[in-house]
């Protein structure tokens, strides 16, 4: 039941959102085995340098204009190993998929408790 956020740079063709977000959609399926219907994304185009904003460099890795920051907010309880496991498949899925380099892949990982989570009727479907 993740909830996912993508942001990435204006200027790209209008079927770049939807190559983002089935890359990262698959990458969640093989490392975190979420069922395929389980499916709740914004994607969200900025203006880079103004609205889409990180450092040319941090930590040692260094970041273009072509950031793309994606952040997933999930049900608490996956390892260490699959937390690792979903960023090298959402920044390889990212880079053969859209053309991004991996290094301009940003990811952050929000874990919360299924009782924080409602998918309609005003309901907390997992409390």
């Amino acid at each position: 039941m993740p909830f996912v956020r993508i942001h990435h740079p204006q200027g790209k063709s209008s079927h770049y959102g939807v190559v983002l977000s089935q890359a990262v959609h698959e990458a969640l399926i093989s490392a975190f085995a979420i069922p395929r219907e389980d499916f709740f994304q914004v994607v969200t185009q900025h203006e880079a340098g103004t609205e889409l904003i990180g450092p040319a460099e941090f930590l040692g890795i260094t970041h273009s204009a072509d950031l793309i920051i994606v952040q997933i907010t999930c049900a608490e309880g996956r390892t260490p190993d699959q937390k690792k496991a979903l960023y090298e498949a959402i920044a390889d899925n990212v880079s053969k998929d859209a053309d991004v380099p991996r290094n301009d892949v940003i990811i952050n990982l929000v874990e919360t408790k299924r009782e924080n989570w409602s998918f309609g009727d005003g309901a907390a479907q997992f409390s």
